[in-house]
């Protein structure tokens, strides 16, 4: 299998291309969304795709939209032989794409964190806080913190999304949307981690995106995939260490090794990176059918 990079429907025009999703007009109300093989890390996409990443991307977020049923989210169809035309005939788009609801994207990114890692960790060592929110001392690296905690960030379209407080939050946005932002951030995060444990999972953190239908904050974008959490194997996790995982971590863990600046334009990923890239999301996308979060 080759690595889809761009997704090309006949008789249509792309709306917009993300660091991994396109995004295409279906009407005036509704948009397809395709999962490609791209792969970003750094902020920074690569030349070379992880052959059938998309798929996996896809099919896990559409597991997770069917079962968080305490918020909307903006799915419509999964299959994608019932789409509008032409979508319909497109084969590239199975597995891979979903018709959507269009909303107002709420322009932040939702974090939830259980554990002191990435750049919670960073901002910690630094400030003894995590965006604003103070920590006792004498926390280590990937320990379980008191509480989940709700950590927005800046929605950039390019460049480097910004982790910022609630409280800074609370000034862009209706402070009472981004009170439920937090509670829903929060209570999804708090229900997959439930989910993952009986495969095993610790579910480390995780970044949703919400937006607006109406009145109403809905879920949308992706949900739980190995792209936007972290999920460490619970049987192989130490305090202190970096934890094994089954998520893009390793890409960043790789890529701390070359001498690539994280500026420049970024190499290709060399073939066993992206081979057991590969592994690792196919590992993750057994274990949470196989346990709790069945087809």
């Amino acid at each position: 299998m080759e690595a889809l990079l761009r997704s090309h429907v006949p008789g249509t025009r792309k709306l917009f291309s993300g660091k991994v999703r396109d995004i295409y007009r279906a009407d005036d109300d509704h948009l397809i969304i395709v999962s490609t093989d791209r792969v970003s890390a750094f902020d920074h996409v690569f030349p070379n795709g992880i052959p059938g990443k998309g798929i996996i991307l896809n099919r896990i977020s559409c597991l997770w939209f069917s079962r968080i049923n305490f918020v909307k989210n903006h799915i419509v169809e999964t299959d994608h032989t019932v789409f509008p035309k032409p979508f319909n005939r497109c084969h590239d788009l199975k597995d891979r794409a979903v018709l959507v609801k269009k909303t107002d994207r709420i322009d932040f990114e939702c974090v939830a964190r259980g554990y002191l890692t990435g750049s919670a960790w960073n901002d910690y060592r630094n400030t003894g806080e995590v965006c604003g929110i103070p920590l006792g001392p004498g926390l280590k690296k990937a320990q379980k913190l008191p509480r989940p905690l709700f950590t927005p960030s800046t929605k950039a379209s390019s460049g480097h999304d910004i982790n910022i407080s609630v409280e800074a939050m609370k000034k862009k946005i209706d402070p009472q949307h981004a009170e439920r932002l937090g509670e829903l951030t929060l209570r999804i995060y708090e229900f997959a981690g439930d989910i993952l444990k009986s495969s095993g999972i610790i579910l480390a953190d995780t970044k949703l995106e919400f937006g607006v239908l109406g009145n109403e904050i809905i879920l949308i974008d992706e949900v739980l995939t190995p792209d936007s959490s972290r999920f460490w194997d619970a049987s192989l996790y130490r305090v202190d260490t970096s934890p094994a995982s089954f998520d893009k971590q390793f890409i960043r863990d790789y890529l701390e090794t070359t001498p690539w600046d994280k500026d420049s334009p970024p190499p290709p990923l060399p073939e066993e990176i992206v081979t057991k890239t590969l592994e690792k999301y196919e590992e993750i996308y057994r274990k949470i059918t196989s346990g709790g979060l069945k087809n």
